[in-house]
């Protein structure tokens, strides 16, 4: 498979996501995150969502998107999301998930698969970050999420699933402009 396809994209985003989640503590669902207006739990329903209605879009299908998820309501939650990521990697390996247009969101594929990608990478670091995990994004989903932030970023603020761009250094790194562009201030540490 192509090292560029979204396959194998998403393949290494959720290879450091499961772990992510896998460590998330039940006592730590209601601490804060960088991602505006969610908390550690509902960032994880937020995920377990995009998740479930990507692979969706991939096979595409319409998508169904929930206005308040609840997917942690069981203990096994997180083999739950394991299983669920893997199946989202499967889909956009699927002969012709990257082609055409997919969902309601009438998109080219590639695209919609890259919005996956992005949330797979930055939410990921949204929920490490709030729960005290290491998380280094993978440098190749990094670079297709540089190369796209740009073009992704003002419909994502005018749709209000973006804050306002934050500034970053001159030296910052291509990983913390894509927080910047997506409205989160990449040195986000949680209150002591």
């Amino acid at each position: 498979m192509d090292d560029s396809s979204i396959n194998s994209l998403l393949g290494a985003a959720v290879s450091r996501a499961v772990p992510v989640v896998k460590a998330v503590r039940e006592e730590q669902l209601g601490d804060p995150t960088p991602c505006s207006g969610y908390g550690v739990g509902e960032l994880l329903d937020h995920l377990f969502d995009i998740v479930v209605n990507f692979t969706r879009l991939a096979q595409k299908k319409p998508s169904a998107f929930e206005e308040a998820p609840d997917y942690l309501t069981t203990d096994d939650w997180r083999e739950r999301f394991a299983g669920a990521a893997g199946r989202l990697v499967a889909a956009w390996g699927e002969p012709g998930a990257e082609e055409g247009t997919t969902g309601g969101m009438h998109q080219p594929a590639r695209m919609v698969g890259t919005m996956v990608l992005l949330d797979m990478t930055v939410h990921v670091w949204d929920l490490a970050r709030a729960t005290g995990q290491d998380f280094t994004p993978d440098p190749a989903g990094v670079e297709v999420l540089s190369g796209v932030i740009g073009d992704l970023a003002p419909a994502a603020r005018d749709a209000g699933m973006f804050d306002e761009p934050k500034q970053v250094a001159a030296d910052a790194s291509r990983f913390e402009a894509v927080l910047a562009a997506t409205g989160r201030d990449p040195g986000w540490r949680p209150s002591a």
